[in-house]
């Protein structure tokens, strides 16, 4: 059983793993957490709500691979296996379940109650689970701390983020779909 390739199938995926790896320049280290706030979480909202879930997971498996072999796109312009490996790790894992969470649940992506809660979902829930076990191992502190330093303080930017993927995606979805480049 094949499926047809695309070109939408590499066009989509290599452009919101762009999208992602440039908002992790938007970066603010914070004194509380070994966790920075990105614009990142906002890339991994639109690529779920935006995209298929394959092409979903394929941008950030692309944007993964590429800050694991160096090409700096991970949050503040880092990279390489020991970011994966640190206390940011489990987030970062936790986006490409995240989007593909968020994937699946999107439905057609132009009911906006349904991408904000595929966003809360996979984009915040999703996330954080894995961050918050990941943070706790990584830095050998208590989950309750972990969700202090590693959760927390980021839920009032992340919830403005799914406000935003949300009405964002469901104006793109709504072009895509007119354009019929679904």
């Amino acid at each position: 059983m094949s499926q047809k390739i695309n070109v939408r199938d590499i066009v989509f995926p290599a452009l919101f793993a762009a999208i992602i790896s440039v908002l992790g320049f938007v970066s603010i280290n914070v004194p509380f957490s070994p966790v920075p706030i990105t614009g990142q979480t906002l890339g991994i909202m639109l690529a779920g709500c935006i995209l298929t879930t394959r092409q979903a997971a394929s941008s950030v498996a692309v944007f993964l691979g590429l800050g694991i072999i160096g090409v700096p796109v991970f949050a503040g312009g880092t990279s390489g296996p020991s970011v994966l490996a640190g206390p940011r790790g489990g987030y970062l894992i936790g986006f490409l379940v995240g989007a593909v969470v968020i994937s699946m649940l999107k439905g057609k992506g132009t009911n906006i109650v349904r991408l904000a809660a595929a966003n809360t979902i996979g984009g915040i829930i999703a996330v954080y689970i894995l961050g918050i076990l990941w943070l706790s191992h990584a830095k050998g502190i208590s989950l309750i701390a972990a969700l202090t330093a590693g959760a927390l303080p980021f839920i009032p930017g992340d919830i403005f983020k799914v406000a935003v993927a949300s009405l964002v995606a469901v104006a793109v979805n709504k072009q895509l779909n007119r354009l019929n480049l679904r």
